[in-house]
């Protein structure tokens, strides 16, 4: 598994930067996805190359390939796995370019649904 995420500290303040390094390295120094345009409120889903590579895939990408058999938006995908959101769209845009994960766009403008946005607010929050 995965665990330095099970690490017990002491306080709220020495959990937030537990390595500064660690995006970096997960991304290969990457700070902006494949596709630019992917939005975090995309649902990203597991396809049938996915689950056969998933034994083979290492660390992140096994985690969300696995996680996402089960349909959830790349925001999930960051609060379920404690990544960081640019993280979690600079790997699923990598999973997606080689067929791992299908990515739904949303169709409606959704930037101004205030509602939406409220309802992406409380469901991570009850994530945590």
């Amino acid at each position: 598994m995965r665990p330095y995420l099970d690490a017990d500290f002491p306080d709220e303040e020495s959990h937030v930067d537990v390595s500064p390094l660690r995006p970096y390295v997960l991304t290969d120094g990457r700070t902006e996805p494949v596709d630019r345009t992917l939005e975090i409120e995309a649902q990203v889903m597991t396809t049938g190359p996915g689950t056969d590579a998933l034994p083979g895939l290492a660390f992140e990408h096994r985690d969300i390939v696995g996680l996402c058999a089960v349909p959830m938006s790349v925001a999930e995908v960051a609060a379920r796995l404690k990544l960081h959101i640019g993280v979690a769209r600079v790997l699923v845009a990598d999973l997606a370019e080689k067929g791992y994960v299908r990515v739904r766009r949303p169709s409606l403008p959704l930037a101004h649904d205030i509602d939406l946005i409220e309802r992406v607010i409380r469901g991570l929050e009850s994530i945590r």
